[in-house]
């Protein structure tokens, strides 16, 4: 008996719709976010008396940074927390540099789909600012938005499983 193929077309969610949380409020106008990355090292492992092909075993996990850009405006949410690791009025006073209580932070992906109904969600740990652009190059020819940016180094991530898609009573009709 040939093999049965599902006739049920389920998009895929597109890239344009999300946002961004951190201090539990949605930062505006962030246009764009890198990849989450995570790269486990192989660590090459000689027995002996094994045969001379090593054995390849899991080494170290690291997480990527991600990048960050958002639309020049009046909101401060990304100066603000740059600020928490340097701030130039600081400089004159030695060890004032870096706000050790609060410049780590969780922080929160969401994924919506075409129907503005939040589809995924990552959960981010211990993220800061290690680079932070608060104005992009200029140019009087150019026809194009003022972009800053920043990069955020974090201790790993995880896909909320609390956020369930479709929501259930979408769910439920659809049987």
């Amino acid at each position: 008996m040939p093999p049965t193929l599902t006739t049920e077309v389920t998009n895929p969610f597109l890239t344009y719709n999300f946002l961004v949380k951190w201090d539990n409020k949605y930062v505006a106008a962030v246009t764009n976010v890198s990849g989450l990355t995570r790269r486990t090292q192989v660590v090459s492992f000689h027995a002996g008396g094994q045969p001379q092909s090593a054995l390849k075993i899991p080494g170290q996990t690291d997480y990527e940074p991600i990048r960050l850009s958002r639309g020049i405006t009046t909101d401060t949410a990304f100066e603000d927390w740059a600020n928490l690791m340097w701030n130039y009025p600081n400089t004159q006073q030695l060890g004032t540099q870096t706000q050790l209580g609060t410049f780590r932070k969780p922080m929160q992906i969401e994924l919506y789909d075409q129907q503005g109904m939040i589809a995924l969600r990552y959960n981010l740990y211990h993220c800061w600012p290690s680079e932070y652009t608060a104005m992009p190059e200029l140019a009087g020819d150019a026809n194009v938005v003022a972009l800053a940016s920043m990069t955020i180094e974090h201790e790993g991530w995880d896909r909320d499983t609390s956020v369930a898609y479709p929501p259930a009573s979408e769910a439920a009709g659809q049987s």
